[in-house]
């Protein structure tokens, strides 16, 4: 074939499968829209992205299961999806396709196929929504609102509708907010529209209305006046740590839950995907979500614990600074933390190593654990020096954190990188409380010590965290297949 034949060829194949890609977009929202039914391609959102993203991550697929992924088949299943009845769902497309097209299939047509593999669907439970209220609206509410406002859809879950904050809102205090809602130097534009209702005191997102309630204290506050109830109270300002005082937020009327984004003492750490179902939501009234570091390197420690066991180790994590740190030098309460935090890397200690003991109890006291802030704004990474039980190799544990990532109870918190150029910028925007570096790991000879690196985007990843913890308490976590 000459070269000009063979070009022509390929810019037919580009415009096919750009036309498909389209179908694809149209077929995922569709079933978001009209039925609730979230899709993803292999843990990674597809909801509001363009024809270019597709493709490249129909490629990062293919990677992964060393499979190709291909976008045509990808369509055909979605299709077949499409075509029967199923209730609120989360479907892993990619998943799908790759089982589809497995050597054991003996399914003649993708229909068949999908009604074998998602058989159990229509015997999942109804789902009764629930209100949500964000107390505090800082850099994790904020994410919080962005996330639960985009996955609204028809409003079978979670529901947003309302925000506590502290001082007078007015005119100019909710447009403030309104704007920092609306862009984000870290995170970009929020994919959406947001509006001020000052008569009301309201925020206006994506054309439903959010209540701005001002108060200083949690129990003084009447949710039910406007018309909320049975409230689930995610509370991200880090001024209630324990029992007694998040209980506060209990007396409150309207509210049944309350989650908090941060550790606390008293009530249950949770690492959703490890140790979620040793609490009944009926039970238990009070949650905690750990925090961002904890929820990044439980989850591979599970893997290990499972797989080779934990003698001992160190965690050192590397971390964006944070709002607790200063601008430029000034008093702090802790030490080194009152320098400037984006000209200094910054020693400082971190309860991770001691917290993830409280959601895996079996290393209670085998770790040590330290913290280094460093100039970036978000993107953080942990590393794991540990020693294992059993021997291992460097292909031995790549494929082991590679089972975890692709089946299993982590899908949802491992991701597995395969790339050797991996930044901290590149993981901003990972829904994944977890980024195993495949590329970087270390087995020392012997095969008994071995040394992880685990990239974490601190506040978009450890959201989604919060979410999922969320619509456990809530019960409304929909029939999914991963």
């Amino acid at each position: 074939m000459s070269n000009s034949k063979l070009y022509e060829k390929e810019l037919a194949f580009q415009a096919d499968r750009r036309k498909a890609t389209t179908e694809f977009i149209k077929i995922t929202s569709d079933l978001w829209y009209d039925k609730s039914i979230e899709v993803v391609l292999f843990k990674n959102q597809i909801i509001d992205k363009n024809v270019s993203d597709i493709i490249h991550l129909h490629e990062y697929a293919g990677e992964f299961v060393q499979k190709p992924i291909s976008i045509f088949d990808s369509v055909e299943i979605l299709r077949a999806i499409n075509s029967i009845k199923l209730p609120p769902a989360k479907l892993d497309i990619g998943k799908l396709t790759y089982e589809y097209h497995a050597d054991d299939n003996n399914f003649n047509n993708a229909k068949a196929f999908v009604l074998s593999k998602l058989k159990d669907a229509n015997s999942s439970g109804e789902i009764k929504p629930k209100d949500v209220i964000l107390y505090g609206f800082g850099r994790i509410g904020r994410l919080l609102a962005r996330e639960l406002m985009a996955k609204t859809g028809k409003g079978n879950q979670l529901r947003l509708r309302a925000i506590v904050t502290r001082g007078e809102s007015t005119a100019e205090i909710l447009e403030k907010r309104a704007n920092l809602l609306r862009t984000d130097s870290v995170h970009g534009k929020f994919m959406g529209t947001v509006d001020v209702d000052a008569a009301k005191s309201a925020l206006i997102i994506n054309g439903t209305t959010v209540h701005i309630i001002n108060a200083a204290k949690p129990e003084d506050i009447d949710y039910t006046a406007y018309g909320i109830s049975d409230a689930l109270v995610i509370d991200n300002t880090g001024a209630f740590r324990n029992k007694k005082e998040l209980s506060r937020h209990l007396k409150a009327k309207g509210t049944s839950r309350v989650l908090l984004t941060a550790p606390g003492k008293e009530i249950p750490n949770i690492v959703h995907g490890v140790n979620q179902n040793e609490h009944d939501p009926d039970v238990v009234k009070i949650f905690s979500a750990a925090s961002c570091t904890t929820n990044a390197i439980t989850p591979i420690l599970k893997v290990v614990e499972d797989s080779l066991g934990v003698k001992k180790g160190h965690l050192e994590t590397i971390h964006a600074y944070t709002n607790d740190q200063n601008l430029v030098d000034n008093m702090h309460g802790k030490y080194r933390r009152g320098r400037a935090a984006a000209l200094n890397m910054v020693i400082t200690e971190t309860g991770a190593g001691q917290a993830v003991s409280k959601a895996l109890p079996t290393l209670k006291g085998k770790l040590t654990s330290n913290a280094i802030r460093v100039p970036v704004p978000n993107g953080s990474l942990a590393i794991l020096n540990l020693e294992v039980e059993n021997k291992t190799s460097l292909d031995g544990i790549n494929t082991i954190l590679k089972k975890y990532a692709l089946e299993g109870d982590l899908v949802e918190q491992i991701k597995y990188s395969l790339s050797k150029e991996m930044v901290s910028s590149d993981i901003v925007g990972t829904s994944a409380p977890a980024i195993y570096d495949s590329k970087a790991t270390i087995v020392e000879k012997g095969g008994k010590n071995i040394i992880l690196y685990i990239w974490y985007d601190n506040e978009y990843g450890y959201s989604h965290q919060v979410i999922r913890l969320a619509k456990y308490i809530a019960k409304v976590r929909r029939f999914t297949y991963y």
